[in-house]
């Protein structure tokens, strides 16, 4: 069986003793106040006296605290929205004593009326003051509630939003990512038909993959190289024997979880500031490895330089912005970007984000 306070419940057993300790400090109080005064009574008489008072506003406590919640005590106090707490406490404080003094008669030999003299003149004050003290513990522990329900509120409201944000970032990327692949095509189509058709082909693969793999905001490292080997398919249509790709994977972390389409957009600037606006040849790198607690990733070509004042961070369009974006969103201060220049010739962007792996049934490969 339990006792009902508010939202709270505590066991019977538990509750009558916490009441029972709060009775047996008040009788010591009293024997020991008469016992300096020079006549004092059995010590049983006290403990029976103080368990009648305390015992009762056990009793009344589980109604004091509903009372506290249909009149609740706000802040800032105001005047005049007291007077029903105020009245409450005094009604509850009258029933407490007029219960202990009905209860005194069975133990006593006096009547109602001399019971009831002596425990409005001992214990109004307390009873009172008893009142207003659950009074205050239930408004506590409500405002904690209260303050407990707001702050998981807040953390739920906060993970929304992230995912909110997460998703406006990937909506904003697939479109990038789709209008310049059908820039592509469309160039092609008046250089070379039957290659614009194979990227087509390619590219509707691509979208087929990518709405099988993409369900969450992670993927493993293994499901995103499958979507990153159909859209580099799409870049050696176009470019031809100019375009080289080379991936190196440590084995051990390609069960890792990493956003997904993170790469693709990466590969797209490398090929972009690379092959893309410049002459001759560029092999295009992708190595993953574990350092720590950390999985890095590295995207790197041959054939492009970064600008003389070091502008590594900044102005790189869409893909690379999104990408630091949500490494931020998902990782906080674990998801980094960096770009380099590379010896004699090249750039290399680097990820690094939190070493987690993901239990997952190898995903299908197709050849690109």
């Amino acid at each position: 069986m339990k006792v009902r306070l508010g939202n709270t419940q505590i066991g019977m057993g538990r509750y009558l003793g916490l009441w029972g300790v709060v009775a047996l400090v008040f009788a010591w109080q009293g024997y020991m106040r008469d016992d300096l005064a020079g006549h004092t009574w059995d010590f049983i008489d006290y403990m029976r006296w103080s368990a009648i008072q305390w015992y009762t506003w056990a009793a009344l406590a589980p109604l004091v605290f509903r009372l506290g919640e249909h009149y609740p005590i706000r802040v800032p106090l105001r005047l005049g929205e007291l007077w029903i707490p105020l009245l409450a406490s005094l009604g509850m404080t009258g029933l407490a004593l007029l219960i202990g003094a009905l209860v005194s008669t069975i133990t006593e030999p006096s009547g109602l009326a001399e019971q009831w003299r002596q425990f409005v003149g001992q214990h109004a004050a307390t009873g009172l003051l008893t009142c207003w003290a659950l009074f205050v513990i239930q408004q506590a522990m409500q405002f904690r509630e209260e303050k407990a329900r707001r702050e998981l509120e807040a953390t739920q409201l906060e993970s929304e939003l992230a995912q909110s944000r997460l998703q406006v970032l990937r909506t904003q990327l697939q479109p990038h990512f789709l209008f310049n692949t059908m820039h592509a095509i469309a160039t092609l189509l008046h250089e070379d038909v039957g290659s614009a058709e194979d990227m087509l082909l390619r590219l509707s693969d691509l979208l087929r993959a990518f709405l099988d793999e993409c369900q969450g905001q992670e993927i493993t490292l293994q499901q995103e190289l499958v979507l990153l080997d159909l859209y580099l398919g799409i870049q050696r249509t176009r470019f031809k024997d100019r375009l080289d790709t080379r991936i190196y994977v440590a084995p051990d972390t390609l069960s890792c979880a990493i956003p997904s389409l993170i790469l693709q957009p990466l590969v797209e600037n490398a090929i972009k500031h690379g092959i893309g606006e410049r002459v001759g040849n560029d092999c295009i790198e992708i190595e993953s490895r574990r350092d720590g607690e950390s999985l890095v990733i590295e995207v790197r070509n041959r054939n492009s330089v970064l600008e003389p004042e070091g502008a590594a961070t900044e102005g790189h369009g869409i893909g690379l912005s999104n990408t630091r974006l949500r490494l931020n969103e998902l990782y906080g201060s674990k998801g980094q970007v960096e770009l380099q220049m590379l010896w004699p010739q090249g750039v290399a962007c680097r990820l690094r984000l939190p070493y987690q792996v993901i239990d997952e049934d190898e995903p299908e490969v197709v050849d690109a």
